[in-house]
């Protein structure tokens, strides 16, 4: 059975950091993409990051020199480093892994809060 658990998020000031964390479980972890997408309140869900098995990244525009997306095969785990975090992150954020075998598998989510 295939489980993402995410962790790290919380409420943070305007300018300050994270570090989520995503543990997988029930996969073949080295040979899957990874991401981190988003959600806010009333609006669609977003990629943030991405990494492939290879270790190559892609990013939103928007989170481009401020967001780092990290992976660990051995410890099966996928990290995403946001610094100088503005309100407009504000969301629920979650990790993704696939597709694999034409699926795609999500977390529970964690939140992240930005005050100004």
């Amino acid at each position: 059975q295939v489980q993402l658990v995410e962790s790290g998020g919380g409420l943070v000031q305007a300018g300050g950091s994270l570090r989520l964390s995503c543990a997988a479980s029930g996969i073949i972890f080295s040979s899957i993409p990874m991401g981190w997408f988003r959600q806010a309140p009333g609006k669609q869900r977003e990629s943030v990051a991405t990494i492939t098995s290879a270790g190559n990244t892609n990013y939103a525009d928007s989170v481009k020199g401020r967001f780092t997306i990290s992976r660990d095969n051995a410890k099966k785990m996928v990290y995403l480093q946001m610094n100088s975090l503005k309100p407009e992150d504000t969301a629920m954020y979650y990790c993704d892994a696939g597709p694999t075998g034409g699926i795609e598998y999500w977390g529970q989510g964690t939140q992240v809060t930005v005050s100004s």
